[in-house]
């Protein structure tokens, strides 16, 4: 049990469990999104890619309780597209060099505890592109040269993609990886072009400086994502149900960033090209919006909201989720009530609890874990919901009494207390890693001083 929750006034959520229905002609069974969260528990090799990314009993587990949570859509966390550019060691990958049985029969179980409540459950396809770790490719892919400065973790030096990689390195491997979603069980796959991934590099002017036809233009920067689209409805129709998604910047919280403007223009070339769905995020490593640029006091509802009821407008038959700030029932309410969005994505508040969405739908609850810990230090809540996905990770759903056994209760304040001065005391170790150009992967390990 959740010690204390977010203030919040009790409010009819029926709305918010009202089903979706995308352009493709699935289904959603509620207005909730689990948005995708890093895992980093997935096997690593320094040497044989072979070894890489091939989901474990752990990330199992971690569907297993998220596909008992009652959400509409499960997103996974992001599943790379190429073994070499990551976002981190330990991240789950599908591409040719580590497709085996092995692999396949991992995805297919992750897949089918997803979807074991009727739940949706996509795959996030990725690649890291300029925010790939040194430690893992000194020498990643780009879409430009421009190099990433980043207070967190070093990165490498990017080398521009060729007019005929972007074809053989990125396009054919989202559709490859794709492919593998679809025959593993997956109900769609959602590509990631937000938070400054190679996706969101080609969207961006600040990363974008090709002269070619992948530069320049707005039309010519979503080029790739058009053609990424195209290539996998070419092989997976829209008549199998399949969905395709795309997480995108609502807008860019950086000099020469995406205006709200070239983010409208955007997502309208996105909703012509047929997306079934637009996840509205925002940031990038080199300024994160989750750092707080608050216009309204309505941000801590939706950081983005604002943006996203500028860009709503635009989409006329693609369905619209909202990530960034929800904690309570009543806010998720207005926003769906307002127009802003269909539907509500949970990022952090369902590593705390998997079952938050079931909780609300019943009546149980009425916000999330009201967690001691600033949700403004991004450092401690990153390392915060790591340490919560490896506990969730632990254990199967049905050798636990509820989903929520063993999860770290930040809204205890000695918890909150002592999981920072672990932090604290970790970070001196991680430099250590990072000056040695170690790869650092797996959750984040961490003893709770309360029992739950």
């Amino acid at each position: 049990m959740v010690q204390e929750r977010v203030p919040a006034v009790e409010v009819d959520t029926a709305i918010l469990g009202t089903p979706l229905t995308f352009r493709s002609g699935r289904q959603a069974k509620n207005r909730f999104l689990k948005a995708s969260l890093t895992e980093k528990i997935s096997t690593w090799d320094s040497e044989d890619l072979s070894k890489r990314g091939i989901p474990t009993q752990e990330l199992i587990n971690l569907y297993d309780k998220w596909g008992k949570g009652g959400f509409g859509v499960i997103l996974t966390g992001n599943v790379l597209v190429e073994p070499r550019n990551l976002e981190s060691a330990g991240n789950a990958i599908i591409c040719r060099e580590n497709d085996s049985p092995q692999l396949r029969e991992a995805f297919a179980k992750v897949a089918k505890f997803g979807k074991q409540d009727g739940s949706l459950i996509l795959a996030q396809l990725s690649h890291a592109g300029r925010q790939t770790p040194a430690s893992v490719n000194e020498h990643p892919y780009s879409c430009s040269d421009v190099p990433l400065v980043s207070r967190y973790f070093r990165t490498g030096d990017p080398i521009p993609l060729a007019l005929d990689q972007i074809k053989t390195e990125v396009i054919d491997r989202f559709v490859y990886a794709a492919k593998v979603a679809y025959e593993t069980g997956f109900d769609g796959v959602q590509l990631h072009a937000a938070h400054g991934y190679l996706l969101s590099q080609f969207l961006s002017p600040t990363t974008n400086k090709r002269t070619d036809r992948y530069g320049g233009s707005m039309p010519n920067r979503m080029r790739i994502i058009v053609e990424i689209f195209q290539a996998i409805r070419k092989e997976i129709p829209a008549k199998t149900g399949f969905l395709i998604g795309i997480k995108t910047n609502s807008v860019e919280f950086q000099v020469n960033g995406l205006t709200v403007e070239e983010a409208k223009e955007a997502c309208a070339i996105m909703e012509e090209c047929g997306f079934d769905f637009v996840e509205l995020s925002g940031g990038t490593y080199e300024k994160l919006a989750f750092q707080h640029q608050r216009h309204t006091t309505r941000a801590r509802e939706a950081y983005f909201l604002e943006f996203a009821e500028k860009i709503r407008p635009v989409f006329k038959r693609t369905v619209v989720y909202v990530t960034g700030g929800f904690r309570t029932a009543s806010g998720m309410v207005r926003a769906i009530n307002s127009g802003a969005t269909d539907g509500i994505g949970l990022g952090r508040p369902t590593t705390a609890e998997p079952d938050l969405p079931l909780k609300i739908l019943e009546g149980r609850c009425h916000a999330a874990a009201d967690t001691k810990i600033d949700e403004d230090d991004f450092t401690v809540t990153l390392y915060a919901s790591s340490a919560q996905i490896g506990q969730m990770s632990k254990l199967p759903s049905h050798l636990t009494k509820d989903v929520c056994e063993g999860i770290a209760d930040f809204s205890i304040p000695e918890e909150a207390d002592n999981f920072k001065k672990t932090v604290a005391n970790f970070l001196p170790e991680m430099r250590k890693f990072i000056e040695s150009n170690i790869p650092i992967y797996g959750a984040f390990p961490y003893k709770n001083i309360y029992l739950v």
